[in-house]
């Protein structure tokens, strides 16, 4: 069975405002996650370096 009337072209135009919001949601979340990218590897440990903090060492004698 098919649609009883079928406009390809008042569909299009129809759906065009929903199709520009998914692409402009796609943008913006590719632009987040490359950010958010960029982020980690501005803050990344150089090879060698200790990560997190040092625990304070306790003196024994002996």
């Amino acid at each position: 069975m098919s649609a009883p009337s079928t406009n390809v072209e008042k569909q299009s135009k129809r759906h065009r405002p929903a199709i520009w919001g998914m692409a402009a949601v796609g943008v913006f979340a590719a632009v987040l996650f490359f950010a958010y990218l960029a982020n980690l590897a501005a803050q990344g440990n150089e090879p060698g370096e200790e990560a997190g903090t040092a625990a304070p060492s306790v003196a024994t004698d002996g």
